[in-house]
């Protein structure tokens, strides 16, 4: 996307937060009845443009064909061509506040012992333990199988064995966006990272 359709994407998500809101979508659990409505049609628990064109409009948000893909394409962020849950949280649920942003720097710094933007595999297999991953536990995959889709999950999908402090945000974002209250959030990051 070039920069004038990521301004577009905003005022957008805006508009649809917006109207969500409105109709009291602000929880977990009430935007996940939102999501499941707008995926009405085939129940996959993906949205395609169509289900979000139509659910949007049903839920008071009447987007143009060509809004529609300025959006779709803000929220499809593994561009896998839908909308899965996930994306659609952290699109509505919006970036990290200034709370859980602070614990999030707090572990990303922890690990980036050089300052340079980059968290090894390295740094991180010294605190997450494969070994009594059930995976690894009953022999389908061996720690270093597991510890290489545990850093996929963070982002790391050019599998370079680094991820960037953009990755770790993105990641915690879409982690974010499934927690509610702030002090649960920083509960979850100093326990998982030893804060």
């Amino acid at each position: 996307m070039n920069r004038q359709q990521q301004e577009a994407a905003q005022i957008l998500l805006k508009r649809v937060r917006d109207a969500l809101q409105a109709r009291g979508s602000k929880t977990i659990r009430q935007l996940g009845v939102c999501f499941r409505c707008l995926d009405s049609y085939d129940g996959n628990r993906k949205l395609d443009k169509n289900e979000l064109k139509v659910g949007l409009g049903e839920n008071g948000v009447q987007l143009s064909w060509n809004e529609i893909d300025i959006l779709f394409a803000a929220m499809d962020r593994d561009r896998s061509g839908t909308i899965d849950f996930d994306e659609f949280l952290v699109s509505i649920r919006g970036q990290l506040n200034p709370t859980r942003k602070a614990i999030v720097d707090q572990a990303f710094r922890k690990f980036d012992k050089t300052g340079d933007g980059y968290i090894t595999a390295d740094d991180l297999k010294g605190v997450y333990n494969t070994k009594l991953h059930p995976k690894v536990k009953n022999g389908q995959m061996t720690e270093q199988q597991v510890f290489d889709e545990f850093l996929v999950n963070f982002g790391d999908v050019d599998r370079n064995g680094q991820l960037t402090y953009q990755e770790w945000c993105d990641y915690y974002a879409a982690v974010s966006a499934s927690v509610d209250n702030d002090e649960h959030f920083v509960l979850i990051m100093k326990m998982a990272w030893k804060l």
